[in-house]
Formats: structure tokens, sequence, C-alpha cells
């Protein structure tokens, strides 16, 4: 299965850029720390078109989020 990713990157990875660059929100996600609930939460809106059914994942997310702005502070 493909990975998916931002509309935006695939439209400049169509237009010839190289496929193994990073998708730069990705790069800036994974700074974060959150990578992994980012992707998961990608994978559900893939599979369902639907975030409404993505809500554990948009959780998990958010929380990973703010746990790393609390680290921050």
């Amino acid at each position: 299965m493909a990975k998916p990713g931002h509309a935006w990157s695939r439209a400049a990875a169509e237009q010839g850029e190289a496929e193994e660059d990073e998708d730069p929100l990705d790069a800036m996600i994974a700074r974060t720390g959150c990578l992994e609930q980012h992707r998961q939460l990608q994978e559900c809106m893939a599979e369902r078109q639907d975030w409404r059914h993505c809500q554990a994942q948009l959780r998990a997310f958010g929380a990973c989020m703010a746990r790393r702005q609390q680290r921050e502070r």
C-alpha cells in the first residue's frame, strides 16, 4: 500500500520531483516526536475517508503534540 502523503507533496512528485525527497510537513512533524501518531492518523484518513471515524488517532496525535508543547515551556 502506498504511503499516504499530503496532496501538495504528491503533486510536486508528479511534476518530476524525486520521490525519495521527504515531505517537508512530515520532516517538521518528525522533529516533534509525533510522526508515528501522525502516520496512523493519515492511514486512517486514507482508509476511512472520514475524519469522524479516526477520532482515536486524532486524539493520540493531539495528545502527543500537547505533550511536546508542555515540554517546550
